[in-house]
């Protein structure tokens, strides 16, 4: 669980559409913003990890770190994990999964990172529990963040998002879009239009671009049709609070209009 008031999130975005994604943190009221390279940071509150995941259009992922530490090889990647109590994020009953990006010279693999992980996540929970819970590497109830750098900087997060936000819940997930959604919302608000003026996109196709336009012109928080989030099987999770900023969400949506008449 996590226990502080506030704490650090990081929002992952595409190259190039940072800027972007602060201009859009601004608007939400998040002003408190450190650019970084295909991410930005800053300190906020549960509210604030339910609200991005809801209304941010050009964000991957929304991530909040719960300790880094540097390490010295993988045996001290492994006893750094096992010493966190993973109990007060999750049970036992829940299914992870760890997701890692890795550059430092002690891995010749990301994989062989996540896998050392995994295990004393694991080992930890059969020691206490004389049970482990599952990975699930589909549809996992907790996912976590792995992150070590080229000066072994190792940083542990919990995933408040769970799948990619561009799965925005308004599209058969099977279907297949050339275009992902958060990129398509970002070239929009790239291109400074108006929000009202006629949009029209000649080569269509399945129709992201012109979608994510019209949710833009009416304020439609891009992902308040997404039924699943990560935060949701944290155990702090406010069910109450995320259903008041649904419902906030709906409340300022628009009507579309057009100037051109």
């Amino acid at each position: 669980m996590i226990t502080k008031k506030e704490f650090k999130i990081i929002i992952k975005t595409s190259f190039g559409l940072e800027e972007v994604l602060m201009e859009e943190l601004n608007q939400l009221g998040i002003s408190n913003v450190e650019l970084g390279n295909r991410a930005v940071t800053f300190t906020g509150n549960l509210s604030d990890v339910y609200k991005t995941n809801l209304w941010l259009r050009t964000a991957n992922r929304i991530i909040v770190p719960l300790q880094s530490f540097t390490i010295s090889s993988d045996t001290d990647l492994y006893d750094k994990i096992k010493k966190i109590n993973w109990g007060t994020y999750f049970s036992v009953n829940q299914t992870f999964l760890i997701d890692s990006t890795v550059f430092s010279p002690l891995f010749n693999h990301t994989k062989y990172a996540a896998f050392k992980a995994k295990d004393a996540v694991v080992d930890q929970f059969r020691e206490i529990y004389n049970i482990r819970p599952n990975v699930d590497t589909e549809n996992p109830d907790i996912r976590l963040n792995l992150h070590i750098d080229n000066e072994n900087l190792c940083t542990i997060s919990l995933d408040s998002s769970g799948d990619n936000l561009f799965k925005r819940g308004y599209r058969d997930s099977r279907s297949i879009a050339p275009m992902k959604e958060d990129l398509a919302a970002g070239l929009i608000l790239l291109s400074d239009w108006d929000k009202s003026s006629t949009f029209i996109d000649l080569f269509c196709g399945s129709g992201t671009i012109l979608i994510e336009a019209a949710m833009i012109a009416k304020n439609i928080a891009p992902n308040l049709k997404r039924e699943r989030f990560g935060f949701m099987n944290w155990k702090n999770y406010d069910d109450n609070l995320f259903n008041t900023l649904k419902k906030e969400a709906l409340e300022v949506q628009k009507p579309l209009e057009n100037k051109n008449g």
